[in-house]
C-alpha cells in the first residue's frame, strides 16, 4: 500500500489543496485547520449549511497567516502577528480562539452574506478528541472534526463507485475530504486496522468516519445532489449511520510524503460517529 495523494485544508470548510508532503504534529498535519469561521456569536460555520464556503480557497503562508481567496482571484490576507481579539468559539473543547482583523472579516462577510469573523486556533494542544470519537487522554486535534486526520483509500471509492448507478460520474475523493488518500488496500479493508504506518510515522485509528450531507456536495459546481450518501445508504449503513474513511491520531512526529509505503495493524473495529 502506497500514499497516492496528501492534503490539507488551512481553514475548515474552505476548498483543501494538495501538497507533496506533510509535516506530522500530534494534533494533526501542518496548516490543517488551525482556521475557522464563525458568527457573530462564535457559533462555528461549516459548509454543512453554509455550502459556498467550499468555493472558498485559503493557503497557508506560515503558521499564523493564511491567503484567503475566491471564485474570481480577489483574494486577502490574514497575519495574526497583526494581533488580534481572543473571543468565545463553540468548538467542543476549545473555548476561545484569535479573531481576524476587521477587513479580513469584512471581506469574508461580503462574500458568506453573514457577519463572519475568521479565527485560528492559537494553542492546538488544548482541543481533545473526544472520548466517544475514539479519544484517549493526552490525545489532542486541530479545529477538525472528530480526529486529527482522515483517512481514504481508492479501493473503498472505487467499490462505491462500482455500486453506484452506473450513469452517475465517478465520484471525486475530494468530497470525503480526506488528508491521506492511499492505494492498495481491499476494498473497506481500513476499518479493520487499529494502527497505520505511513513512511516512518505511526498512527492509531480512533474511529469510523461516519458521512454527513457535506459528501452530497459536488466541489467543483457546489451543486448537492443525493450521493453519495444514497449508496452509501444502501451498502454501508450501520446503526442509522453511512461509513466511509477512517479517522488518525498521531503517536509520533515526522513526515509522509506522497508515495510513502503504508502498513495496517489488522483487527475487528467497531464503527464509531464523527461528531
Amino acid at each position: 500500500m502506497r500514499v497516492t495523494r496528501l492534503r490539507v485544508y488551512p481553514v475548515k470548510s474552505f476548498a483543501g489543496e494538495d501538497v507533496d508532503s506533510a509535516v506530522v504534529h500530534p494534533w494533526g498535519l501542518d496548516q490543517d485547520r488551525r482556521w475557522g469561521l464563525v458568527d457573530s456569536d462564535g457559533k462555528k460555520l461549516t459548509a454543512r449549511k453554509h455550502n459556498h464556503l467550499l468555493g472558498l480557497t485559503a493557503r497557508a503562508l506560515s503558521e499564523t497567516a493564511v491567503r484567503l481567496s475566491d471564485g474570481d482571484g480577489a483574494s486577502v490576507t490574514a497575519d495574526m502577528r497583526d494581533g488580534g481579539d481572543t473571543i468565545a468559539v463553540d468548538h467542543s473543547g476549545q473555548g476561545t480562539a484569535l479573531a481576524a482583523r476587521g477587513d479580513v472579516n469584512r471581506w469574508l462577510s461580503e462574500r458568506v452574506g453573514l457577519d463572519v469573523r475568521l479565527v485560528w486556533q492559537p494553542d492546538p494542544t488544548v482541543r481533545a478528541i473526544d472520548p466517544d470519537d475514539g479519544g484517549e487522554p493526552g490525545e489532542v486535534m486541530s479545529l477538525a472534526d472528530g480526529g486529527p486526520l482522515l483517512l481514504a483509500t481508492e479501493s473503498s471509492l472505487r467499490q462505491l463507485d462500482e455500486w453506484t448507478d452506473p450513469e452517475t460520474p465517478p465520484l471525486d475523493m475530494v468530497r470525503f475530504r480526506p488528508n491521506v488518500i492511499i492505494d492498495g488496500a481491499e476494498p473497506f479493508g481500513e476499518e479493520s486496522w487499529t494502527h497505520v504506518t505511513i513512511g516512518d510515522v505511526r498512527f492509531r485509528v480512533t474511529m469510523i468516519c461516519d458521512r454527513c450531507v457535506m459528501t452530497t456536495i459536488e466541489p467543483s459546481t457546489l451543486e448537492r445532489g443525493k450521493e453519495p450518501i444514497r449508496t452509501l445508504a444502501v451498502h454501508r449503513q450501520r446503526d442509522h449511520k453511512t461509513w466511509f474513511g477512517i479517522r488518525l491520531s498521531p503517536l509520533d512526529r515526522g513526515s509522509i510524503h506522497v508515495g510513502d509505503q503504508v502498513e495496517a495493524a489488522t483487527v475487528e473495529l467497531s464503527g464509531s460517529a464523527a461528531g
